[in-house]
């Protein structure tokens, strides 16, 4: 955590708390977490367990900030990765004011659900239900969906959304608000990630892997952003990464015939970066074989996916 960032001192009537968003893998913890920011912080796709670390989003209005801490999904995992990622998840939860946890009301995976509400019994903090997709359930069938998990759990507020469309959205942040205390301001008001530039890049390059990459591929890819370079002159930011796979015939999909697939990759990932600084951008991108890095706790920590 930067300290430069930190403010210093307590507003009368100001709130402030750090808030965990958990829940089952590819519930929409990220999407709200963006649509929540106005900003993307987070990389959102269709595929599940794309979140691998927590992300944390600052919002900070008049009276208040918010800390977001986004987190991978909790599930059952045997895989290094995997069970760091849940790791990741569960200290989350450690150190917050407020839980927001987040369920899809098209796909329920109650045991998962309940597993992380007996996780939340042990925290002891206050938990606003999020029952995410309502758009595409019809009423009457939410209804018993809201019944059984009253029973299961005393929430401080359930709120019905569509993270996609901003549908309740706004009524998820009065619910937060409303159970923070008053407390100082933790970021400078213009933050809005902790996350450094290379993470953003590294995250943003493989959203598009995510996207365009069939069936484990995307799994199986990590990205180290070696250089980022600014050319105040011609206004333009140079990057250099490396995507990393586990096998050579990860490598060869990655790249594509003459090279088209990993070209692909780079203009996503460059046209949203481009939008987001608002300037030019050049992108490097190489493919390298790390074998089993997912499986290898010494590759893990080189590419700095250790707790």
């Amino acid at each position: 955590m930067d300290t430069d960032s930190h403010q210093s001192g307590k507003q009368t009537g100001f709130r402030s708390g750090f808030v965990a968003i958990v829940g089952a893998p590819n519930v929409g913890k990220s999407t709200l977490l963006n649509q929540l920011l106005g900003e993307k912080v987070a990389i959102t796709t269709p595929k599940p367990q794309t979140t691998r670390r927590q992300v944390k989003g600052i919002l900070t209005g008049d009276k208040f900030q918010v800390v977001f801490v986004d987190t991978p999904g909790i599930h059952e995992s045997k895989k290094p990765l995997n069970k760091i990622s849940v790791r990741w998840a569960t200290q989350a939860l450690a150190d917050v004011d407020a839980v927001v946890f987040v369920v899809d009301v098209i796909r329920r995976r109650r045991s998962q659900e309940f597993a992380i509400l007996d996780l939340l019994r042990k925290v002891g903090q206050p938990v606003v239900l999020v029952l995410n997709k309502i758009d595409k359930v019809a009423k009457e069938n939410l209804l018993p969906m809201i019944d059984e998990l009253k029973d299961a759990y005393l929430f401080e507020a359930i709120v019905p959304i569509s993270a996609k469309y901003e549908s309740g959205v706004y009524r998820v942040l009065d619910e937060i608000l409303r159970l923070l205390s008053e407390g100082p301001q933790f970021f400078n008001g213009a933050i809005i990630t902790d996350q450094s530039r290379d993470d953003l890049v590294a995250e943003f390059i493989r959203e598009k892997i995510f996207l365009l990459a069939e069936q484990e591929i995307p799994y199986s890819t990590a990205v180290n952003v070696e250089k980022i370079e600014d050319n105040q002159e011609q206004q333009i930011t140079k990057i250099s990464a490396t995507i990393f796979v586990e096998r050579p015939s990860q490598k060869g999909i990655i790249i594509g015939k003459d090279a088209h697939f990993l070209k692909k990759i780079g203009i996503l990932a460059r046209e949203e970066l481009e939008s987001l600084w608002g300037k030019k951008v050049y992108m490097d991108l190489r493919v390298k074989v790390l074998k089993d890095w997912s499986r290898d706790e010494y590759a893990l920590r080189r590419l700095g996916l250790t707790v």
